[in-house]
């Protein structure tokens, strides 16, 4: 036997053996990193309440994140091509994981009210820093997946992952909500999210450990760029390249439009809950966890949907739906009702999630970079959801002010009710302005169903599940794509 053909030999079972390790350890990524964004993420706003932040602040908590997270990805792109993935990701969650165990020790203690107001803008630097390793991490781990993952086991495996993401996502967070409420009644709601973010740091940390056990081909055939080599913007094309694509723009303009009208209102829905309704957190919870249980229920619905009809009459439909849900939170407070929109909320989100990730597969020209498409998307929406949060804060620090000019018979019965009618009618608008612009595009050869295969890498209650996804195909399929 010729001896290339013997280390061959040798080499296979114990590639397959690293693979399997590496896929091991990938699954036990996904429960500490959704153990991590379930403690931390959506109870966020209602830390920045706690603290006693104003509307404005609240505006700014949402704004700044979103906006430089959406920077952090561009900037992923360039530093993929001086540091290696692994080194990259595993560093940047290290990072991530002290600025989650400075969150808790900013919970801990408690003075006064006025120590209490002091640490907003601290809590807002930290979050800041939170969702920028997000983003930094996101785009690395997506080809670090697509490398590492056999190609006719990407269904499978990230099926199981999603599902263990879930599962733990859901369970932390009802659990969250239920230790603040054991806390608050206790008297000691500071200790209680002290807890509740050294746990989101401890899921990190362990995540930490798995990424670095992990196995990265690209480790060895890594070549680090010489200085002066590495083009940043240029080699992914101009931003003018992109948007002179008519369909690309109109896409790019409806869901920056959309994201930027949703953050209006999107920071407020917890202070309605907590500090108007007085809800406690574990209602708080079990409200959130209606609208994200029914998102990951019905994505394989909306998924059969859109390969039946097209991806563009799933955004027309849940595009008409996405106005309406600011407005039902003002015709009763009553619990189950909240419960009951929060569940329409969750099937028009999924299928407008599913549709419009798909829609820009499909409006992409053929054999261009995504990666490249989808950041110049999200920078724009970025900038759109930062302007909008900013713009939400304002009309709810002068909601009263607003309301005194109003005919007595349009007044609202509160404050926040201003910011849910005002995003309605925007959304409205942004989807009268997008559906005679929305063509249907050619759509290339492709699986029956684009199945969305994502890691929990956040999801909002109000404004849908934040995916990081790949899209893989069935296995009968793949022949035909190979082709």
């Amino acid at each position: 036997m010729p001896r290339s053909i013997a280390e061959s030999a040798q080499r296979q079972p114990r590639q397959k053996t690293i693979l399997r390790r590496t896929l091991n350890y990938s699954q036990k990524d996904a429960v500490a990193s959704a153990t991590m964004t379930a403690s931390s993420d959506n109870f966020i706003n209602a830390f920045a309440i706690y603290l006693q932040a104003s509307a404005a602040q609240m505006g700014v908590l949402t704004a700044l994140p979103q906006f430089f997270g959406a920077l952090m990805q561009i900037l992923s792109i360039w530093l993929g091509q001086v540091i290696p993935r692994r080194k990259l990701v595993y560093n940047v969650a290290i990072i991530q994981c002290c600025g989650v165990a400075v969150l808790a020790l900013l919970a801990l203690p408690v003075i006064g009210d006025s120590v209490k107001a002091s640490k907003v803008p601290w809590l807002i630097g930290l979050v800041v820093l939170y969702h920028s390793c997000l983003n930094l991490i996101q785009p690395q781990w997506r080809a670090w997946m697509g490398d590492i993952v056999p190609r006719r086991r990407r269904g499978a495996f990230f099926a199981a992952r999603t599902r263990l993401s879930m599962v733990a996502s859901l369970a932390v967070f009802l659990g969250g909500g239920a230790l603040l409420t054991g806390f608050d009644k206790l008297g000691a709601i500071g200790i209680g999210f002290a807890v509740l973010f050294a746990i989101a740091s401890t899921g990190r940390a362990a995540s930490s450990y798995y990424l670095w056990r992990m196995h990265d081909p690209s480790d060895r055939k890594y070549l680090r760029s010489r200085p002066g080599t590495v083009a940043p913007v240029g080699r992914f094309g101009s931003l003018r390249d992109y948007l002179s694509d008519r369909n690309f723009l109109h896409y790019t303009l409806f869901i920056a439009g959309m994201q930027g009208v949703v953050a209006i209102s999107a920071p407020f829905f917890a202070v309605y809950m907590l500090k108007v309704l007085e809800l406690s957190y574990l209602q708080f919870a079990l409200n959130s966890v209606a609208s994200v249980a029914t998102q990951f229920a019905l994505l394989g619905f909306w998924g059969r949907f859109s390969d039946r009809h097209g991806n563009r009459l799933v955004m027309l439909i849940t595009s008409c739906l996405l106005p309406l849900l600011p407005i039902l939170w003002l015709f009763s407070p009553d619990y189950s009702y909240l419960l009951l929109v929060q569940v329409i909320s969750g099937f028009a989100w999924s299928g407008f999630t599913l549709s419009t990730a798909n829609f820009l597969y499909d409006i992409r020209p053929h054999k261009t970079n995504f990666a490249a498409y989808a950041a110049v998307q999200q920078a724009v929406g970025a900038s759109a959801v930062f302007c909008g949060a900013l713009f939400g804060g304002f009309c709810v620090t002068y909601a009263d002010t607003i309301m005194a000019v109003m005919p007595a018979e349009l007044r609202l019965e509160h404050g926040v009710f201003l910011v849910f009618v005002i995003s309605g009618v925007l959304r409205a608008g942004i989807a009268l302005w997008f559906i005679p612009r929305c063509k249907e595009p050619r759509i290339r050869k492709r699986p029956e169903m684009l199945q969305i295969v994502f890691r929990v890498a956040r999801f909002n209650p109000i404004s849908g599940v934040v995916l990081d996804w790949l899209t893989v195909t069935r296995k009968r399929k793949l022949e035909e794509e190979r082709d």
